[in-house]
């Protein structure tokens, strides 16, 4: 019996600005495959192939029948023109990337932003698996969030559900307004304080001195100046965070991204949140992903459900 008979796979494919990613996961979620090459940047026609190229390859390595597919990219369909919008990959915006990905693959394709992916991931079979409400929370580059309900990614009336680190910093003092313009045209976005690049624009700011995240937390442990930023860093961290529970009020929020290695978040940031979150006691739980770096391909893939079947089959 092939697996295509036994393991309804599901190909997930996260389409970065460096990166290409696919995976094929069963109806369990077990990983059969995987391949990455680099993006085709500034080309959409060339990103819209090496998609296919991707997908028809591991059918092909795998011997699968016609996978069911879903994409997780920088940005989101829009709901009035059909287009992509909001990317930070730029050359995919203004295109209908849904219905050329269909046709390249001869096939329905989902598409979904990649933080949405992430939550959808951690919400199905990771460190959020079978929670309720799920906000996933991507520190990297840039700072994107997504929500998934009951393992399902939510969208919102407008396809823009999560943009959290669009949205300013909460509670902010004298010294942080009105602080950086970010790179959407507003000032003092989540983005500008919380990102990587953010994190070490920041410290140069306070210290004089450039440093990586980690090696800003490296530095914490025996430089006063070091460990009183990150303390600065987590109650930024604290304060977005807070507005999050406050309107949504979630199981867990997951943190993914390069910034997500900083073990001591998980048990500072719930200290300082409770500063902020309006009740008197808080049982949001803040964890690391299980998956990590992989959680966004692998949300792509759960964009079908194992026993869903293809409607055009």
């Amino acid at each position: 019996m092939s697996i295509s008979e036994t393991a309804s796979p599901r190909i997930g494919v996260d389409l970065g600005g460096t990166k290409i990613e696919a995976i094929v996961l069963d109806s369990q979620g077990l990983e059969l495959a995987r391949h990455r090459i680099s993006a085709p940047r500034d080309n959409y026609q060339s990103t819209v192939l090496a998609v296919r190229d991707l997908a028809l390859g591991l059918e092909r390595r795998l011997g699968l029948g016609r996978a069911r597919v879903g994409v997780g990219i920088p940005g989101a369909m829009s709901r009035v023109s059909g287009l992509v919008k909001n990317a930070n990959s730029t050359w995919l915006i203004g295109h209908p990337l849904d219905r050329d990905l269909a046709d390249a693959l001869g096939r329905p394709v989902r598409i979904q932003n990649d933080a949405n992916c992430f939550a959808v991931s951690e919400a199905s079979d990771g460190a959020a698996a079978r929670a309720h409400v799920v906000f996933g929370v991507i520190l990297g580059t840039g700072v994107g969030a997504g929500i998934a309900i009951d393992g399902t990614a939510l969208d919102g009336a407008n396809g823009i559900a999560g943009e959290w680190g669009h949205n300013a910093l909460p509670l902010p003092d004298s010294s942080e307004t009105p602080g950086r313009t970010c790179y959407c045209g507003r000032v003092g976005c989540l983005e500008t304080w919380l990102s990587g690049p953010s994190m070490s624009y920041w410290y140069q700011t306070v210290t004089g001195l450039h440093a990586s995240p980690s090696e800003i937390v490296e530095a914490s442990g025996h430089d006063p100046s070091a460990s009183a930023f990150l303390e600065i860093y987590i109650d930024r961290l604290a304060r977005g965070l807070a507005s999050v529970i406050n309107i949504l009020d979630p199981d867990v929020i997951v943190l993914g991204g390069g910034v997500s290695n900083i073990q001591l978040l998980y048990d500072r940031v719930p200290e300082f949140w409770q500063r902020y979150v309006f009740s008197d006691h808080v049982t949001t739980r803040l964890c690391p992903p299980k998956h990590g770096d992989s959680s966004g391909v692998r949300g792509a893939a759960w964009l079908w459900q194992p026993d869903e079947r293809d409607p055009t089959t």
